[in-house]
């Protein structure tokens, strides 16, 4: 994408939100210092190339593309970015002159040029299908068509199979569910599985690790098999479902879905970005707020078992794009066409935000949509991280009222990082609300006329 002036690089900060994990940002910074590199450049197009030397005799060739983000680097690390783009964008975002404009090198240039023709290619291959072109012959709809109806029928005896175990279970007493042990709940899991209904496997799976998990824990797994039989009884009569109450059934049961809603352009504020891990997969989740919208989305991406997601953004950037919604009540959408790269904005005051009490109301309208909701995106304006017994909570600077931070916020650094932000004063934090509480993601520090000074801060 070629630009007039260069694209302004990221900061530090940005930089690490990239980073797959805490060992991949340790390693990246010992790699952003200018006796580690060679051939270092960048250009007005958003691309950053470089040399780094490695245990071999021949350095590794590092490029990025800042504009997808897209990373190419020939160490043989499935990490995504690896270490060596990492320490070339931090040695770019320090600013000491050591990474200085110019041509791309041979090697960096063939890359570009065949990613951004990729690229292009397949936007003209959206655009013809968005001005009505057919994507598939009458054939091709029909096999579709029969092999979506397939699946739901084997979805259907995966649900109807389910709710005899729940019967069981509840037949039997929770109170002695600790004694069966996991394996016939991973067995169960399994027989989701091969009804195509990974959602549902999943749920079990949960399900099974909750008997003998602390006190309380019967009450906990009775609350979980009552979600678990709404969904499998949502899908038994979702003929009688509303339109995007049905099409969130089909998402949780696990059928795959497509964004098929009309483009909305804006300029996208990247909030959060944070990787789940459970296994089998990486869930990588990025949080956007379009500022001329006022709309809050979620981008997914996913990687195999020991591979980050390939889509990432630093958190901070505002970009101008196209995002697709999914069906369904929620909010993710895919990322379309893009108009400017990824950048930091002169101007990026945070979303609008509200009080503790608002944001409940929040998720408590966001539950009548999707009952299996675990938590919902919200920014808290005007909040004071206070200690509480046992934990810590946020509380409204105007009012008594207070959101508990969830248990995993406790055990992550970003608290202290909040502490240190707030200093005892009000902050405007963005993060998810859910029955565990409030997790924080990002924070705005208040100015000193009481508003944002713009600058994101990682939480």
């Amino acid at each position: 994408m070629p630009a007039t002036e260069p694209v302004a690089r990221w900061t530090v900060e940005q930089v690490l939100s990239l980073a797959p994990d805490d060992a991949s940002r340790k390693a990246g910074n010992k790699l952003a210092s200018a006796g580690q590199w060679s051939g270092t450049g960048f250009d007005g197009t958003g691309a950053v190339w470089g040399l780094c030397k490695g245990s071999g005799s021949k350095p590794y060739q590092t490029v990025v593309d800042t504009t997808g983000p897209a990373y190419k680097c020939s160490c043989p690390s499935r990490k995504f970015p690896c270490k060596h783009a990492l320490g070339l964008l931090l040695l770019r975002a320090s600013g000491d002159g050591s990474v200085a404009q110019g041509e791309p090198a041979d090697w960096a240039a063939q890359w570009l040029e065949g990613r951004r023709g990729r690229a292009e290619a397949k936007q003209a291959k959206q655009e013809a299908v968005a001005s009505g072109e057919p994507a598939a012959g009458p054939a091709d709809s029909t096999a579709a068509r029969k092999r979506a109806e397939r699946r739901a029928e084997r979805v259907t005896s995966g649900a109807q199979e389910l709710e005899q175990r729940l019967t069981d279970l509840l037949r039997g007493g929770l109170a002695t569910a600790d004694r069966t042990g996991y394996a016939l709940w991973e067995e169960t899991a399994a027989r989701m599985v091969d009804a195509q209904a990974p959602g549902l496997a999943g749920r079990v799976r949960e399900l099974g690790a909750i008997p003998g998990s602390g006190p309380g824990w019967p009450v906990r797994l009775l609350e979980e098999c009552g979600l678990l039989h709404l969904l499998d009884t949502a899908w038994l009569g979702r003929e009688r479902l509303p339109e995007p109450l049905a099409a969130t059934v089909r998402t949780r049961v696990g059928l795959p879905m497509s964004a098929d809603g009309p483009p909305v352009r804006d300029r996208w504020l990247v909030l959060a970005q944070y990787d789940t891990p459970d296994g089998r997969l990486t869930t990588r989740r990025i949080w956007l707020y379009g500022r001329e919208s006022a709309r809050t989305a979620l981008l997914l991406s996913f990687g195999a078992a020991g591979r980050a997601p390939d889509l990432a953004l630093p958190v901070g950037v505002t970009i101008d794009a196209e995002l697709t919604p999914y069906p369904g009540s929620g909010l993710r959408a895919d990322l379309g066409r893009q108009f400017t790269p990824a950048a930091p904005a002169p101007d990026n005051p945070p979303p609008p935000g509200g009080s503790t009490a608002a944001a409940l109301a929040a998720y408590g309208e966001a539950l009548r949509g999707d009952p299996w909701l675990d938590a919902w995106p919200v920014t808290l304006r005007d909040v004071i991280p206070v200690p509480s017994e046992g934990g810590w909570q946020l509380a409204d600077a105007e009012s008594p009222t207070a959101l508990p931070l969830a248990p995993a916020a406790l055990s992550r650094p970003g608290l202290w990082k909040l502490v240190a932000l707030s200093g005892g004063a009000p902050v405007t934090v963005f993060g998810e609300l859910g029955h565990r509480g409030f997790e924080p993601y990002a924070g705005w520090e208040a100015g000193s006329e009481g508003t944002s000074d713009g600058t994101v801060r990682l939480i």
